[in-house]
């Protein structure tokens, strides 16, 4: 599933058996974890028998390369679950064609564009995944902050995304930089970046490292944390003083497609409520009114109103200054 097409539906063959219908077929990029895809392709081709879905699965950097890479001969039908400072590339969005999917209606301003390009009923959130067993053996103290992570006794003990790759990363990094401000932002990050062991293209891979007992302390996803409580590993979901990063994962239909009608019934799925119950066992972030996390979720410590929690992130400013901040960060720290 990682970093390459694959299809999820039956073969077309049992398909032309079945029915004198041609079957249709939509490309799909998307950004979201390995884990959600699969439950959520299995649900939409139960929905949509007729079309098959090819996925292909990239992180937020590298996805948005292809997608520009790709520009004179889009290959692309939709584009799903992406972050949205990522889709507010004015090269992207010149790419996207109007469509409202049926229920995003319900979503507020701040969750779907003005022109109606792209629309985010889910997001992530970032939260430090401190491993507690490890924590204890290494007599270390349970960091509240990035700031308790300046401490030289975490050195070497720390993961994190390179922002250039990951857009866990970036939500990070930007949350750090609207929270304190340029110069102090900087020099936060700066503080920290000696007891990092390393900066991972994967957002979810800091947490799964620290959770095996690899490292201490991964800056990470809220949703990866939550899935390892779950499962029973000895890790803690901390989300920073200050506020944490976050992002909305956004979904919009590319001009390009030649099988329009078959690209807006998957928008359609995703906003259905078969979706949405989906979106409860794995979104911390849910921007749909009325539905809240999982009980899961609640027992891994994510509080019942997560705006407590949230970064006051500026989207706008957040998809304006990335490419400046991502070049600046990779002159700083880049290994």
């Amino acid at each position: 599933m990682k970093n390459h097409i694959f299809a999820v539906s039956a073969s077309l063959l049992a398909l032309a058996a079945a029915s004198a219908a041609v079957a249709g077929e939509i490309t799909v990029y998307t950004a979201l974890e390995e884990e959600e895809i699969a439950a959520y392709a299995a649900a939409a081709q139960a929905t949509m028998p007729d079309v098959e879905l090819n996925i292909l699965r990239l992180s937020t950097g590298k996805l948005g390369a292809r997608i520009l890479a790709e520009a004179g001969n889009p290959q692309a039908d939709v584009i799903w679950g992406w972050a949205v400072t990522a889709m507010m590339d004015p090269q992207i969005l010149d790419m996207l064609e109007p469509y409202a999917a049926k229920g995003s209606e319900v979503l507020g301003d701040a969750f779907r564009d003005a022109d109606g390009r792209w629309f985010a009923p889910v997001g992530y959130m970032g939260a430090f995944c401190v491993n507690t067993a490890r924590l204890e053996q290494k007599g270390l103290p349970m960091p509240k902050s990035w700031k308790d992570l300046e401490d030289p006794a975490f050195k070497g003990e720390i993961l994190m995304p390179d922002p250039n790759s990951s857009g866990t990363g970036y939500l990070h990094v930007n949350a750090v930089l609207q929270t304190l401000g340029e110069e102090a932002g900087w020099a936060q990050l700066a503080a920290v970046d000696p007891n990092m062991a390393q900066y991972t293209s994967s957002g979810s891979k800091p947490c799964k490292s620290a959770r095996t007992g690899e490292y201490t302390v991964g800056i990470s996803l809220a949703f990866t944390a939550m899935q390892s409580i779950e499962e029973g590993y000895p890790l803690a979901m901390v989300f920073p003083e200050g506020g944490v990063g976050y992002e909305l994962e956004a979904s919009g239909l590319m001009s390009s497609s030649d099988n329009k009608d078959d690209a807006k019934a998957f928008l359609d799925w995703t906003m259905s409520e078969e979706a949405i119950d989906l979106y409860r066992q794995y979104k911390a972030l849910i921007t749909i009114p009325g539905v809240g996390a999982s009980a899961a979720a609640e027992k891994a410590g994510l509080p019942a109103d997560i705006s407590t929690v949230l970064a006051d992130v500026d989207f706008v400013k957040s998809a304006a200054g990335q490419n400046a901040i991502k070049a600046t960060w990779k002159e700083k720290f880049g290994r």
